[in-house]
């Protein structure tokens, strides 16, 4: 079934079931937002855009099972301009979630465009396989995957997953080669509770095409990928956790054939005022052509705080540092709500060659040194 197949198939099942009876449930909503960029290190100083994400759910409630939907669109649209000398612009229409879901009480199953992530680490992580959030986004913003996601939740607060994926066609977080046309990817993921908090194991399988990279990697039409992830944390009174990851490939890859990533991190909220949040992570990143024989890892840190100034304002910061190369990247983000509206002040210094691990912005905005006014209303 193809994707556009399966977004008018989910189209009529929403329209047909409408007019159920009163146990079920249609809602219509959406986000919309607006923002503009200045960013004097670019040669496009100004940027500024407009995005929409129309979404509508439908659930049908039987006793405990519930079958329910949801569809929204990502429509946006920018301009590039350097003051009275050129502008750039460009428009996007494309699905954002088309999914189906059966659910019970200790399960659930999804089928479609949808959200899968999953691990401890918050800032930078290593198990942001399906996902591209970027902690510095207000909207969260992240592309879906095509896909079959079970879920098994047990009474001990045990869960299992199992997914199967469409093949993407472009590289995911943390991938250097798109997946091969015509194989599906799988994995599971099963958590299970330790000493007062949690462990869990991940994997994941594909099959890669590493033919027209960019990479100047060797060109081989189906490379086997295993992808290993184990996470954990805790909250003896402080949070701490941990999150790890392997990859390996069954070719060489010449320095990308083996892949290790390990992040530590920690929280703490503070009693000073309203209360002050900490959060402390650290990421270890290397690959080479031997499993844990690696030169020249990655090292990064991040710190970030985040302040209650009252019920409707906050005011945040992260911080980044590249131990490797010595450069840091700050951010300082001011948000004031108002009813069914949130407004943004975001300053920005990072440096112009941007080499954040897996944390770059569709459009990079956050390189070099800005600022940026965006507003949102969600309804």
């Amino acid at each position: 079934m193809s994707r556009l197949t399966f977004i008018a198939i989910l189209t009529i099942c929403l329209s047909k079931w409408s007019y159920a009876q009163h146990r079920d449930s249609l809602i219509f909503g959406g986000q919309a937002s607006v923002w503009i960029n200045y960013n004097p290190d670019k040669k496009l100083s100004l940027h500024s855009g407009v995005r929409y994400i129309p979404q509508v759910n439908y659930a049908i409630n039987n006793g405990n099972r519930k079958l329910d939907f949801e569809l929204s669109l990502n429509l946006n649209a920018g301009a590039g301009i350097r003051p009275f000398d050129s502008i750039k612009g460009n428009a996007d229409v494309k699905p954002y979630r088309a999914w189906m879901r059966y659910s019970g009480k200790q399960f659930d199953l999804r089928l479609g465009l949808q959200k899968i992530n999953f691990g401890s680490a918050q800032m930078l992580r290593p198990l942001m396989w399906f996902d591209q959030v970027d902690p510095r986004d207000p909207l969260q913003m992240t592309d879906g995957v095509w896909g079959l996601l079970g879920r098994y939740y047990f009474l001990n607060n045990a869960n299992i997953w199992l997914w199967a994926l469409y093949p993407s066609d472009k590289p995911k977080t943390w991938e250097f080669t798109r997946t091969h046309k015509n194989i599906p990817e799988a994995g599971g993921r099963i958590q299970i509770p330790a000493a007062r908090g949690e462990v869990a194991f991940s994997y994941h399988w594909r099959v890669t095409d590493t033919r027209d990279n960019q990479l100047d990697l060797p060109q081989i039409s189906k490379v086997h990928e295993n992808r290993f992830g184990i996470d954990g944390k805790w909250d003896p009174g402080a949070g701490i956790w941990f999150e790890a990851t392997h990859t390996s490939h069954n070719k060489s890859l010449n320095a990308l054939t083996h892949q290790s990533m390990l992040t530590t991190g920690a929280d703490y909220t503070f009693r000073i005022g309203n209360g002050l949040t900490m959060v402390v992570e650290n990421i270890i990143a290397a690959s080479g052509r031997k499993a844990f024989s690696y030169d020249r890892p990655l090292d990064f840190t991040g710190a970030s705080l985040s302040y209650p100034l009252s019920i409707f304002c906050n005011i945040s910061a992260i911080i980044y540092y590249d131990w490797k190369n010595g450069a840091a990247y700050n951010f300082l983000n001011y948000k004031r709500s108002i009813r069914a509206f949130d407004f943004f002040l975001m300053v920005y210094t990072n440096p112009e060659t941007y080499l954040m691990p897996a944390q770059a912005s569709e459009n990079n905005y956050f390189a070099g040194k800005g600022i940026q006014i965006m507003m949102v209303y969600n309804h």
